[in-house]
């Protein structure tokens, strides 16, 4: 959906030296698009993957000229950006999902498909692994986490056979999670709904991340950190992320007066603007192109008036 942010966020960053934010720089596909469209605009790349930015930065080109990267997770961009002496933004893009560069490389742990080390950390320097996840927790949280985060329906299940088999021996390797996962689950939801691991892989990305947490936080901080007439926009992949996103934008979004008040005070008035109905879908012919991008939920909303 890299056209349709561009086109959306574009109109927000034609002035000279408008800023441009984007929270999960990855490859810097949606960077590079983006200042190419917006030849008066400069670049604030974030992400908290050191390996991120030494690919984005090489890819970037004579655009780095007009970018700053910062390593850093989305949900301190405040700190970043007082940091850099900057007090309002014109654009922000937040890209939720793994980039290609997570996914491809095997050793990040990441893909359920290949046999890997259980990393799953975005920044490999810092915080538990998935296997650190899977060899100490209890059942109880195991489950929790599989349930809340990964919306699986056989949590307690799989919770209680990786209790098991981790007895016998820990976890190190994707594969032999996977066999334990697929061993758990009736035999029949093994052939519906997708690959039977990706909702457990998905949970424990989110946990040893704490990919939640950190957009609850970042969300308002920066719709905070827009300028008055600037765009965010959010893709989000599955459904807790969206939520969070549009309950954000849905409360910046409706005016605070009584229902039956004639007329709302300035103070009362909507910060935010719906520049999406809903959230926007890939076509077909980009899910034919990549397929990665069939779970792809867009929401972008413009700022119309000052906090109060």
């Amino acid at each position: 959906m890299r056209d349709r942010i561009v086109e959306l966020l574009r109109p927000a960053l034609t002035a000279p030296g408008a800023v441009y934010v984007d929270g999960t720089l990855g490859l810097a596909g949606h960077a590079i698009a983006i200042l190419e469209a917006c030849p008066s605009a400069r670049l604030i790349g974030i992400d908290r993957d050191p390996d991120a930015h030494e690919v984005a930065r090489e890819r970037l080109g004579h655009l780095a000229d007009r970018a700053t990267l910062v390593q850093a997770v989305y949900d301190e961009l405040p700190e970043v950006l007082e940091d850099l002496g900057v007090d309002t933004v014109d654009a922000i893009l937040l890209d939720l999902g793994l980039s290609s560069l997570q996914i491809d490389r095997t050793d990040r742990g990441f893909a359920y498909r290949v046999d890997s080390p259980l990393d799953m950390r975005m920044n490999q320097g810092e915080g538990q692994t998935a296997a650190d996840v899977l060899n100490t927790y209890s059942s109880r949280d195991l489950s929790r986490i599989l349930r809340r985060y990964g919306e699986e329906r056989f949590a307690d299940r799989i919770a209680r056979a990786v209790v098991a088999a981790r007895e016998a021996e820990p976890f190190r390797t994707s594969a032999r999670l996977v066999e334990t996962i697929s061993a758990a689950i009736p035999a029949a939801a093994r052939h519906t709904g997708g690959h039977p691991a990706k909702r457990t892989f998905q949970a424990l990305r989110i946990e040893v991340n704490r990919e939640l947490a950190a957009l609850e936080a970042a969300l308002p901080a920066a719709v905070g950190a827009l300028a008055v007439g600037g765009r965010m926009a959010v893709l989000s992949y599955h459904s807790l992320e969206d939520r969070l996103v549009k309950r954000t934008f849905a409360e910046r979004a409706t005016d605070r007066g009584p229902r039956d008040m004639p007329v709302v005070p300035d103070h009362l008035r909507a910060e935010l603007a719906l520049l999406t109905r809903g959230a926007e879908r890939p076509d077909q012919h980009e899910i034919d192109t990549n397929p990665r991008a069939a779970s792809a939920r867009l929401r972008v909303a413009q700022r119309v008036k000052e906090a109060a």
